[in-house]
């Protein structure tokens, strides 16, 4: 295991059975489990506490004082950046490609409790966030600070490393898993799982539409994270299934809220509609599609994001679909 200890992330994370979503896919029981990364306890949960431990050992090492990250404005990783910095003791600028909304909602709630220095850069999408994020590290230096900059998503090396240590729980969990599937937002999750499984077709990616270049991205980290943690380069190609992205990131379409519903209603499983909505609609349609067999051990990766259903536009999507009805 790679993990480093700094307690960030409550883990190892519980894998449950889902037999009867399982038998809704006409898969047999025992087959479809679920990973519970929406557990790991950082500020809310998921995926991105594990990839903090790593990030924020890497920015404590070189002596830095403030953690500088971005996303959208629903970012769980932002949220989960702004309560690592409380627990550690430093600084925390975030950017958000948005404008300041005239009613908080969902993420940015925990963002304004949480404290940290926010940054609304406008619509300027995934690589202006990027640039955003860049340009506030030097400002902070020009201020004296000491910033550790993250990318959208915590998706480096470094961070991926935190699935590596998931797939490494994983197996010890699951022997026979034979295959995980996950949201695929910045890529960072799937290339970690990836170099720990050491077989990237044991991991299908479904893109949620945060980025155009998945394809190139997962497994050229996966292969540098793979080395950071000194493991052989993965073998197999990776796959992402691009055909559940919907129009836009943050858009859901009908598979999403139908995959939202089926998880809800056979499982008592609350997913979101930005990211593992997503997945699992991908994963529905791996399963019809014969993609997944009937006998399959699957694993589902749940990544967290429940903050994304308490926004405005969440609550009038559903408000749309099942009728305002008495609501007071």
């Amino acid at each position: 295991m790679t993990r480093r200890g700094l307690g960030l992330a409550h883990v190892p994370t519980p894998v449950e059975a889902m037999d009867r979503l399982a038998a809704a896919l006409d898969m047999a029981e025992g087959a479809l489990l679920v990973k519970r990364d929406d557990m790991t306890g950082l500020a809310g949960g998921g995926n991105k506490a594990r990839k903090l431990e790593h990030l924020c050992a890497d920015a404590l090492a070189q002596g830095c004082d403030t953690l500088v990250t971005g996303g959208g404005r629903q970012s769980n990783h932002v949220r989960m950046t702004a309560a690592a910095a409380n627990r550690l003791g430093l600084a925390c600028t975030i950017v958000l490609s948005s404008g300041t909304p005239d009613l908080p909602s969902g993420n940015v709630i925990l963002d304004l409790l949480l404290g940290p220095e926010i940054v609304w850069a406008g619509p300027v999408g995934y690589s202006g966030t990027e640039e955003a994020i860049a340009a506030t590290c030097e400002r902070l230096r020009a201020e004296g600070r000491t910033p550790y900059p993250m990318p959208i998503g915590g998706a480096t090396p470094v961070g991926a490393l935190g699935y590596v240590d998931a797939a490494d729980e994983l197996r010890a969990q699951v022997p026979d898993v034979a295959l995980v599937v996950t949201a695929d937002g910045s890529g960072g999750t799937h290339a970690g799982l990836v170099a720990g499984l050491g077989d990237a077709g044991m991991v299908l990616g479904v893109d949620v539409g945060a980025r155009g270049d998945l394809d190139d991205y997962v497994p050229a980290t996966a292969a540098k994270t793979a080395a950071l943690a000194g493991r052989p380069e993965p073998a197999g190609d990776v796959t992402v299934d691009h055909d559940h992205a919907g129009p836009d990131y943050a858009v859901p379409t009908e598979e999403t809220w139908a995959a939202i519903e089926l998880a809800a209603r056979t499982e008592g499983l609350v997913l979101d509609p930005v990211y593992t909505g997503k997945a699992l609609a991908g994963l529905v349609t791996a399963r019809r599609t014969g993609r997944i067999g009937r006998h399959d051990r699957v694993v589902f990766l749940h990544t967290g994001g429940t903050p994304a259903l308490f926004t405005a536009a969440t609550s009038r999507a559903l408000a749309e679909r099942y009728g305002p009805g008495d609501c007071r």
